[in-house]
């Protein structure tokens, strides 16, 4: 089997937390290096900058960029150049044009691009694509709502401009409802909540419209202070799904189905173990598409300012 070297660019809570114990659990990675200013991982060499690694170490063919999406694209751009193939953690780009540009700079170079979207590997996701796949769907709401102290605290970055707010975590909901569906949708209405002290959203309500009629609706928010809920209820012809817990459990008309999936970040690394060996890449950006699709069409209301401490 062959093994490829990969290092992490950005080591923050993901990387340690998801990132690498899921390349620590596969035989065909190995983690060679990292690329943090602010400190690496302990036994593992660590450099200050892209370019110091790159320099350093061409036996390292694969990067996973796991730091905020603003910085994303220079770095992306940069490895892409050097021949190495790159991991983009959600969302791939801040914007829709980088991750064009990322897209056909990594087909001319011939590297594999890979734009992860983790809760599509949650366990009941593929289940409910499966099932949906033949029915009509008549309907359908997300609700997706955490407390942001508790699930980001003290991350500035979420707050300016081009760190989305509550999208960083809706657009999640967003990837699977778009992994899900047989049909494509489109952001028809977008209210966005923001407090008077920052530049991204805190809450968010949409509207989406499908073929037919159909109508599906998101509620998003980061002031939720009760357990997270992570939901999505789609409507069919015949009969209701529910996904939970971001996509980890599933019921049909209320009664608990089986989930059987590889667990998000063992998916993830499964899913570009998968493209490298067959030289593809895979960035599906309407995710992200979806986003600013809602920022386009967004009616902009003012709330309570956000203070992390409060």
């Amino acid at each position: 089997m062959s093994v490829t070297k990969i290092a992490i660019m950005g080591v923050g809570k993901i990387a340690r937390d998801q990132h690498i114990p899921a390349i620590a659990a596969r035989d065909d990675f190995e983690l060679a290096a990292t690329v943090s200013g602010s400190g690496g991982v302990d036994g593992i060499e660590n450099h200050d900058t892209l370019a110091d690694l790159l320099d350093a170490r061409p036996d390292i063919s694969a990067i996973a960029m796991t730091m905020p999406p603003m910085p994303r694209f220079d770095a992306a751009r940069r490895a892409i150049a050097a021949g190495r193939h790159v991991m983009l953690e959600k969302p791939p780009g801040a914007t829709t044009s980088e991750v064009r540009q990322l897209i056909d700079m990594a087909r001319a170079a011939g590297v594999t691009l890979h734009g992860t979207w983790h809760s599509r590997h949650a366990d009941a996701v593929a289940s409910v694509r499966q099932w949906l796949a033949t029915r009509t769907i008549t309907g359908g709401h997300i609700l997706w709502k955490e407390n942001v102290r508790e699930w980001h605290p003290g991350q500035q970055w979420i707050w300016q401009p081009g760190g989305m707010g509550v999208f960083d975590t809706g657009i999640n909901a967003l990837s699977i409802l778009t992994e899900i569906l047989p049909v494509d949708l489109r952001v028809r209405t977008s209210v966005l909540s923001f407090p008077a002290n920052r530049d991204a959203p805190i809450a968010a309500d949409l509207v989406f419209a499908g073929p037919d009629g159909v109508t599906i609706t998101a509620d998003m928010d980061w002031r939720y202070a009760d357990t997270a809920r992570w939901e999505q209820t789609i409507k069919t012809e015949d009969g209701t799904v529910k996904l939970l817990e971001g996509g980890a459990r599933w019921t049909l008309d209320g009664v608990k189905q089986k989930a059987e999936g590889p667990g998000e970040y063992p998916g993830v690394y499964a899913r570009f173990a998968e493209l490298l060996s067959r030289g593809e890449s895979d960035v599906d950006d309407r995710p992200l598409r979806h986003v600013a699709d809602a920022f386009l069409l967004a009616k902009h209301i003012s709330v309570d300012p956000f203070h992390d401490d409060a």
